[in-house]
C-alpha cells in the first residue's frame, strides 16, 4: 500500500496491505501489525490498543482517494470516533497480527463530484473472529476552503515556528508508557495536566501539520485515563473510547487535560471522562473504557 494513500511519510508505518470493494458502499481492508514497535509497545503480552485507532485512521485517506474521488492535498477532518475491542484482538504471540476490516459507508455526501463527508462503520476480524468494531464521521475540505477557515494557521511552516515548546513529562510509568519521550502530559500545579506536544516526535508527527493531530489527542486521553484509575502495579488496558473532536487543538496555545471517573458499571471495567480545553473552549472529549484496572 503506497504511503500516500494512508497519509504516512514513512512507508514502514503503513499498516494497511490491500483493499477491495465488496458492494456499492462496502469494502474489505486488510492490515498487518508487526510485532515490535518503538511507540506502539507490546505490554503484558498485548499489542497497543491504539494501534487499532491508527489502523482505522489510515482507512480514511485510503477510501477517500481510492473510492470516493477525493484528490490528494485535500484535508480530512475527524468529527466523531467510537470504538470497542476485546483483548483477544491485541494478543501478541511473537509474530505479526493480520486483521480484516469490513467497512460500510452508510453516509456519503458529495460536493463537486467528490466526497465531502463520510460515515464509516467497521467490524474488525482476526483469524476469522470479530473482535472489535468502530464507527467514525469525518469531513473533507479542499485546500482553498481549508486555508480560508484556518487563516494564518494554514501556514504550516509559520505555525511550527510559533508552536509552544514541549513541557516536562509526568513520570512515564504513571501513564503506561515505557519512555519519557512518549509521554504527552505535563504536570500542573492544580488538577489535570497540560498537553505535552513534541512536534519532533517521530510517530505522532509523521509529517508537518498545522494543529495537534487527532492521534495525539487519543494518546492523551488514554494516558489521562490510565493515570486516573491505576497504580504503578496495575495492568489496565483501554478497550474502548467514545470521542468527539469539536475544535482544532492549536500548537501555539496551552491545552489543558482533565479526567474524572465516569462509571464502574461492570466488574473489572472502569470508565473515565477526559476533556481537553484550550482558550476556555472545549475542543475534545473522550469517554475511555478500561479493563484490568
Amino acid at each position: 500500500m503506497p504511503q500516500a494513500h494512508t497519509h504516512k511519510t514513512d512507508s514502514a508505518e503503513v499498516l494497511l496491505t490491500d483493499w477491495q470493494r465488496t458492494g456499492p458502499s462496502d469494502f474489505t481492508v486488510h492490515a498487518n501489525w508487526p510485532g515490535a514497535h518503538p511507540f506502539y509497545e507490546v505490554r503484558h503480552g498485548l499489542h497497543d490498543p491504539l494501534r487499532l485507532s491508527e489502523t482505522v485512521r489510515q482507512t480514511f485517506p485510503l477510501l477517500s482517494h481510492s473510492a470516493f474521488h477525493v484528490p490528494f492535498g485535500h484535508h480530512l477532518l475527524w468529527q466523531t470516533y467510537d470504538w470497542n475491542l476485546l483483548p483477544a484482538l491485541l494478543r501478541f504471540d511473537g509474530d505479526a497480527a493480520d486483521l480484516e476490516l469490513r467497512i460500510g459507508c452508510d453516509r456519503v455526501k458529495y460536493r463537486k463530484g467528490r466526497a465531502s463527508a463520510l460515515s464509516l462503520s467497521m467490524e474488525v476480524y482476526r483469524n476469522g473472529v470479530q473482535l472489535a468494531d468502530a464507527r467514525t464521521d469525518f469531513t473533507v475540505q479542499d485546500p482553498e476552503v481549508y486555508a480560508r477557515l484556518r487563516g494564518g494557521y494554514a501556514d504550516v511552516a509559520h505555525v511550527r515556528t510559533i508552536a509552544l515548546p514541549a513541557g516536562p513529562p509526568v513520570p512515564a510509568d504513571q501513564v503506561g508508557r515505557g519512555r519519557a519521550d512518549d509521554v504527552v502530559l505535563s504536570p500542573t500545579s492544580g488538577a489535570g495536566w497540560q498537553l505535552r506536544v513534541d512536534t519532533s516526535h517521530r510517530f505522532l508527527f509523521d509529517h508537518p501539520v498545522d494543529h495537534t493531530p487527532g492521534m495525539l489527542l487519543l494518546e492523551a486521553a488514554r494516558q489521562a485515563a490510565y493515570a486516573t484509575v491505576r497504580s504503578v502495579a496495575d495492568a489496565a488496558v483501554v478497550i474502548g473510547m467514545e470521542t468527539r473532536f469539536r475544535r482544532y487543538a492549536e500548537l501555539d496555545t496551552p491545552c489543558w487535560i482533565t479526567a474524572h471517573p465516569y462509571s464502574d458499571d461492570d466488574v473489572g471495567v472502569r470508565r473515565v471522562l477526559v476533556t481537553a480545553r484550550q482558550s476556555d473552549q472545549e475542543i475534545f472529549t473522550a469517554l475511555v473504557t478500561l479493563t484490568g484496572a
